[in-house]
């Protein structure tokens, strides 16, 4: 007893002396500009009003209890403020765009966004935060790139902010939840959302399948979890465990909710929902590529009188992507590719195949003759497809191939071109696929192979672009058999 007594009042006369020393004047450095990822595309938009501050949730009954809880720790300090000044970000008002400082934003939120890049918000920005900020609920229809991301984290980051959390709270009971389908799309939500909270002290988490669960575990047990974007079978496994309390979700996010219906998730989707309050106590928001008549079933389940944003393109696919479609017999299509990327010295391409198999081929094939080649698919362990998108990225790779549930999430700069090796059977994977390139304001070219097998996709391909697209013969070149190595 008289050590711990030694010991506490020790660590008070150190505590006073500390307080006694004047602390040093430290000058943190200027924020530096982050490149903006590709929802930083600007689109002409109408104006939209401003929210007003959301209420305070009431605490769930973990809250209350004093006994036999977890340890709870303090949260993490907000990032010491730096030299930036919202006079610092100015944009100027334009006839028919949004900006974002059009609503009232934090600085924090406000420091991120100039920091990424926004002047203005994207059409589904602008329509879908008129209506979040003021704590409505959502759902919203858009193409891949249109900035919806960016939407739903500013509209979460905002009502954290809004709203203080409960000061008992367990370390696994996520404010906000995003669910998505893939673990590419989880990561870079995630990526998105660290950028967009860099100064807001808030914490982002993920839980994705194929990764380390007892790593993944021990980030959660280290600090709280604000926002919270998951696979579904991964948040599954931990609020089975005990690991995960949803019942103080105050925004739950469903993004590609047509995509979790394809792939079968909406089974473990409603085990999850089950967990969080009612939907009248939160705020759901719902994005999807398509509005299905199962799509919009499911928002009158989990949503409360909606607001229905649909962002129309003058096209449905990117006009800046020019479309080209190849003519040619199945047993000459490697040949083909290997041409087209040798011969043009392409450097970042991605191919997509209808079959993990015949990605594994490819992928083998490109190697074996010494492109520079990655697959994407789902047998690929999660550790090595993050691994193979960052040197994707930074261009240690030059032909990444992938399937259409494994490219559907991948958000990267520079994307020269997209070769469909095989038609989708689904015409809505076409544009998804050829919108991997022509982001961020810059030119695109996909070119797609029809052979006897899938030839017969472009008809509905053709009727989902409503127009034509004309068929080639390849130039004789580009069907040059592919030299053995050694020659």
């Amino acid at each position: 007893m008289l050590k711990a007594l030694k010991k506490l009042f020790g660590k008070e006369d150190a505590a006073a002396q500390a307080a006694a020393t004047p602390a040093p004047v430290v000058t943190p450095p200027p924020a530096v500009a982050v490149p903006a990822p590709s929802i930083a595309q600007s689109f002409e938009a109408p104006a939209v009003g401003t929210p007003p501050p959301s209420p305070q949730p009431e605490p769930g009954p973990r809250q209350q209890a004093a006994s036999n809880s977890k340890p709870r720790r303090e949260r993490k300090p907000k990032p010491q403020a730096s030299l930036w000044k919202p006079e610092d970000f100015v944009v100027e008002a334009q006839e028919g765009k949004t900006r974002f400082h059009d609503f009232k934003l934090s600085n924090e939120l406000m420091h991120a966004i100039h920091d990424l890049g926004f002047p203005y918000c994207t059409p589904i920005q602008a329509q879908v935060l008129g209506y979040t900020l003021r704590g409505q609920d959502a759902i919203g229809r858009a193409q891949t790139g249109t900035g919806k991301t960016a939407a739903f984290l500013i509209s979460i980051i905002a009502q954290l902010q809004q709203t203080p959390p409960p000061k008992e709270r367990y370390m696994g009971e996520p404010r906000a939840l995003i669910i998505a389908p893939t673990r590419e799309l989880v990561v870079q939500i995630a990526k998105d959302a660290a950028a967009l909270t860099k100064y807001s002290g808030l914490n982002v988490m993920t839980f994705v399948g194929g990764m380390d669960f007892d790593k993944q575990l021990k980030s959660l047990e280290a600090r709280h979890c604000d926002i919270l974007v998951a696979t579904p079978g991964r948040l599954l496994d931990f609020q089975q465990r005990g690991e995960v309390h949803l019942d103080m979700v105050e925004v739950m996010v469903l993004d590609e909710a047509d995509r979790m219906l394809d792939m079968g998730f909406i089974p473990q989707v409603r085990q999850i929902i089950r967990q969080t309050p009612p939907k009248s106590e939160r705020q759901t928001l719902l994005f999807s590529a398509t509005f299905t008549d199962d799509v919009m079933n499911l928002a009158k389940q989990w949503t409360t009188n909606p607001a229905i944003v649909e962002i129309e393109p003058e096209n449905v696919a990117s006009e800046t992507v020019e479309q080209h479609v190849y003519a040619v017999a199945g047993s000459d299509k490697y040949k083909l590719l290997y041409n087209l990327v040798t011969q043009n010295n392409w450097q970042r391409v991605m191919v997509f195949a209808n079959r993990k198999d015949e990605v594994r081929r490819i992928e083998e094939r490109l190697v074996r003759d010494g492109i520079n080649a990655a697959q994407l698919s789902g047998d690929v362990p999660q550790h090595k497809r993050i691994r193979t998108l960052e040197n994707f990225r930074e261009g240690r790779v030059t032909v990444l191939v992938a399937t259409d549930v494994a490219g559907r999430g991948i958000h990267i700069d520079g994307i020269s071109h997209v070769i469909n090796f095989t038609l989708p059977e689904d015409p809505d994977d076409y544009v998804h696929r050829i919108g991997r390139t022509g982001r961020a304001g810059s030119n695109g070219v996909s070119i797609s192979f029809a052979g006897e097998d899938d030839s017969y996709q472009l008809p509905g391909i053709e009727q989902l672009l409503g127009r034509k697209i004309s068929c080639e013969m390849p130039p004789e070149a580009l069907l040059k058999p592919v030299p053995r190595k050694g020659q």
